[in-house]
């Protein structure tokens, strides 16, 4: 009879934990003068340490250069200058690499933090107060322990990238 229980209490305890995956999200976290932003972890496909960029000439703003990733031309996107703020040091970026539509970018930021799974009830929608740039490119925010998390849309952050190659 204990064995029944056993398993029972098991199987219950798996339901919860697969429960518990779907009211949840995974991001990687990154520090861009000292606010807290999230990359959906799906979207990422590398974390890299500060590079060389080449120059691109006559790039838009927001398109600090391009960079050899093992045999792949990456184009690196300053997010500080994407989100409003001063440009990055690109000497001490660090990069979040993302695919879109099967193109390599790399997002420059201060600092990779490490991989959060938020439970999904702490989500709230943009507040009205966010700064226009930034609510732009977010899909929502987390309040953690007194931080901000600001989860970033990559798609959203790469318009620029169309509205660049349209013009």
């Amino acid at each position: 009879m204990s064995d029944v229980n056993n398993t029972n209490d098991r199987s219950l305890d798996d339901l919860d934990d697969q429960q518990n995956k779907t009211d949840s999200e995974e991001y990687v976290t990154a520090l861009i003068d000292g606010q807290l932003f999230g990359i959906p972890v799906l979207s990422v496909q590398d974390v890299l340490g500060p590079q060389t960029l080449a120059n691109i000439p006559l790039a838009p703003p927001e398109v600090a250069g391009s960079l050899n990733l093992r045999g792949r031309i990456v184009t690196a996107i300053d997010l500080r200058k994407r989100l409003g703020m001063d440009p990055a040091d690109r000497e001490k970026s660090m990069s979040i690499v993302v695919d879109h539509h099967g193109e390599l970018y790399s997002l420059l930021i201060d600092e990779v933090g490490e991989v959060l799974q938020v439970p999904m009830q702490n989500y709230e929608r943009n507040p009205a107060t966010l700064d226009p740039r930034w609510r732009d490119v977010s899909q929502g925010i987390f309040r953690l322990d007194g931080r901000l998390l600001v989860i970033l849309q990559v798609q959203r952050l790469l318009d620029i990238i169309k509205v660049a190659a349209a013009a």
